[in-house]
């Protein structure tokens, strides 16, 4: 089994969505490890603010085939592929980390580069995987969070409640 760690966002119809994209994981891979969620402002675009949070799992799936499973439940979840790369998104699921993996797998980079740039990202991370360490710089989540400025970008826990529905 691998571990894996993905992000989870969105700033439409944010509750409902990330809900879903949270039963559709419970889903295909049983118990999964939640972040607590986040708001934060939209980065490189003018937009609502997001809803975020990182989710851990096990999976047995390859890269591409996760890619691929992860993108059917965006998709069922209504997102619009032909917008501008920074816009709104129902959901967005985006693959963080694949065990230690790194470099360019079945058509995804390795680890994400965006933890090490974006709070809404690595915060979360460190909350749920403190100890992991960065596969290409070796550093752990907790250190990589605690030097973060935190002045670069904007975030704040905010509640939500999800249950796994029947089945799921």
């Amino acid at each position: 089994m691998t571990r894996v760690y993905v992000s989870l966002g969105s700033n439409i119809e944010r509750e409902r969505h990330i809900a879903a994209g949270l039963d559709g994981l419970a889903q295909a891979f049983g118990e999964l490890t939640l972040s607590s969620v986040f708001e934060s402002e939209a980065v490189g675009f003018d937009g609502d603010p997001f809803y975020n949070l990182v989710v851990g799992f096990d999976t047995e799936l390859a890269v591409g085939e996760l890619s691929r499973l992860l993108k059917g439940i965006e998709d069922r979840n209504g997102r619009c592929r032909q917008g501008p790369r920074f816009s709104g998104r129902t959901l967005d699921i985006d693959i963080l980390t694949y065990d230690d993996a790194s470099g360019l797998i079945d058509g995804v980079a390795l680890p994400r580069a965006e933890i090490l740039y974006n709070a809404f990202v690595l915060q979360p991370l460190a909350q749920i995987a403190p100890d992991r360490c960065h596969p290409l710089n070796g550093e752990s989540y907790a250190s990589l969070w605690q030097r973060y400025d935190k002045h670069r970008q904007r975030l704040w826990p905010v509640p939500f409640d999800w249950a796994p529905k029947a089945g799921a």
